[in-house]
């Protein structure tokens, strides 16, 4: 009996697929090119069309060497250096004020403080008035005048801005306490007494003008001196918060007006009436003329002006 050998069916045959559209060639890149430099002031040195420098330097490295870019170079320095000129000699007598000079006028200390506030609101027995004059410790030349620490009767620019700046935070604080303030008081304030010290320097500036008075640093003296009023001000305005009754406020304004203007009067002497020599006999006659106009002039500042001045000061 024979044995049949038992075989596993064989496996279907294998079909692969078969594409229906023709696959495309393979290709290349197309090799960089690079961009021809075609700027005359830009150098065609290494493969990238630059210099040594990078990019920045290729754009920029030789264009300050071409000679029409060193001819606009000059003329634009030529044409600074000639409006700065003309700035210096036209108004450079108003913008004059240096850091240093500007500094000695806040050249103060503690002493000089409490005397120059004593001297403002007592100056009837003071003497004297007269400033001292500063010399070299070398040749021994005038050099100026001393500063504020060093000397009583110097204007200082320490007083006036704190006591401009006590009057404006006081007149807020005092509409409070009147149940009247709002948040524009401050600026309107602020602005108002602002106004009011500009106008002065400007009336001050034109008097001056107009009776040919000239005095080294006159600005800042006088801007110093007009902001001495707002001590006798910030007086009154206490005196007639606190204090019951207006004949109080009125009697305090009076006498710091008073004490005020006695103080301009005597202090602005060496601003307004220069000393001057004079030998001819008409220049003499000349000079006395302007003498009697500058001191009816210095008068109506010391008194009048001021008078108006604190009195709307004090309202406001």
């Amino acid at each position: 009996m024979f044995h049949q050998s038992h075989r596993p069916p064989s496996s279907p045959p294998l079909h692969h697929p078969i594409p229906q559209h023709p696959i495309p060639p393979m290709r290349s890149p197309p090799p960089v090119q690079h961009a021809v430099n075609t700027n005359p002031y830009i150098p065609r040195t290494g493969a990238s069309g630059y210099g040594e420098g990078g990019a920045e330097q290729g754009r920029y490295g030789n264009l300050f060497n071409d000679a029409t870019a060193q001819v606009g170079l000059q003329v634009g320095r030529n044409a600074m250096l000639a409006g700065q000129e003309y700035v210096e000699q036209n108004f450079g007598k108003y913008f004059s004020m240096s850091m240093p000079t500007l500094k000695s006028y806040f050249n103060v200390s503690n002493s000089y403080v409490l005397r120059k506030l004593f001297l403002v609101l007592f100056p009837w027995r003071h003497k004297p008035w007269a400033r001292q004059m500063k010399r070299s410790e070398v040749s021994g030349t005038v050099e100026g005048f001393k500063d504020p620490r060093d000397d009583i009767n110097a204007p200082d620019m320490y007083i006036p801005v704190m006591a401009f700046t006590t009057y404006i935070l006081l007149s807020s604080i005092l509409a409070g306490i009147h149940g009247v303030y709002h948040p524009e008081i401050l600026g309107y304030i602020a602005s108002m007494a602002f106004a009011i010290v500009i106008f002065e320097i400007l009336g001050l500036k034109l008097g001056c003008y107009l009776l040919s008075i000239s005095n080294d640093s006159q600005l800042m003296d006088l801007v110093a001196y007009s902001g001495y009023k707002f001590i006798g001000v910030i007086l009154t305005m206490i005196a007639g918060t606190f204090i019951p009754g207006l004949l109080i406020k009125y009697i305090v304004f009076l006498y710091t007006f008073a004490a005020n203007a006695f103080f301009l009067l005597r202090s602005l002497r060496y601003v307004v009436l220069p000393e001057s020599t004079v030998n001819a006999a008409t220049s003499m006659t000349t000079t006395q003329r302007q003498r009697q106009r500058r001191i009816q002039f210095l008068f109506a500042y010391s008194f009048m002006c001021q008078f108006v001045l604190m009195w709307l000061l004090v309202k406001s």
